[in-house]
C-alpha cells in the first residue's frame, strides 16, 4: 500500500469517525425512532468496508467512548464502554470479510450480516459481563431486546444503505483505495 493510499485511508477514517459523533444528533430529531437507528453503526460499517478492518475496528472502538467522555451520552458504563467493542466488532469483521471475499453483491451482504450478527453477540457478552461485575443480571431477553427488538429500524436502515454506498464505491471505483 502506497503512503497516498494510508493517507486516504486515515483522512477517511477521521470523517467516519466525525460522522459517528454528528449523526445521533441527527436521528435523535426524530421523536419515536431516533436512538433505534442505531446511528453510529452506519458511519463504523462502511469505514471498515471502505477503509479496512484496522481502521473500521478503530473508528469502531473509539466513537462511542469519544462520544460519552465529550457529551455524557451514551453513558459511559455500562453503555459506551460495550458498544465500543460492539462497533469495533463491527468495523473489523465488515473490513475483514470485504477483504477475503469477492467484490461482489452477494458478498457484501454476507459481510455486512456476519458484521452485524457478530457485533451483537459481541455487545451482548460486554453487557453481561459489565452488569454481573456490577451485580446485576442480563438475561437472554434484555439482550434479544436490545440487540434486535428495538434495533430492528436501525437494522433495516444499514441492510439498505450500507451495500448500497459499498457497492456504488466499488462499482465506480470512487476512492480506488483496494491494496
Amino acid at each position: 500500500m502506497n503512503k497516498h493510499t494510508k493517507t486516504l485511508k486515515m483522512i477517511l477514517s477521521a470523517l467516519f469517525l466525525a460522522l459517528a459523533y454528528v449523526m445521533p444528533f441527527l436521528t435523535g430529531q426524530i421523536p419515536e425512532f431516533g436512538s433505534m437507528l442505531c446511528p453510529m453503526h452506519i458511519p463504523v460499517l462502511l469505514c471498515g468496508f471502505i477503509c479496512g478492518w484496522q481502521w473500521g475496528l478503530a473508528v469502531g472502538f473509539i466513537s462511542p467512548l469519544f462520544r460519552s467522555l465529550i457529551l455524557g451520552m451514551p453513558p459511559l458504563f455500562p453503555a459506551a464502554f460495550c458498544m465500543a467493542f460492539e462497533l469495533a466488532a463491527y468495523g473489523a469483521v465488515a473490513g475483514l470479510m470485504h477483504r477475503i471475499l469477492p467484490y461482489k453483491k452477494p458478498y457484501i451482504y454476507c459481510s455486512l450480516l456476519t458484521s452485524m450478527i457478530i457485533g451483537r453477540i459481541v455487545w451482548g457478552t460486554a453487557m453481561f459481563v459489565c452488569t454481573s461485575i456490577k451485580g446485576g443480571s442480563f438475561t437472554f431477553a434484555a439482550f434479544l431486546a436490545g440487540a434486535f427488538t428495538n434495533a430492528l429500524p436501525g437494522i433495516i436502515v444499514q441492510i439498505v444503505l450500507v451495500p448500497i454506498l459499498v457497492m456504488f464505491i466499488d462499482n465506480h471505483k470512487v476512492l480506488n483505495l483496494k491494496d
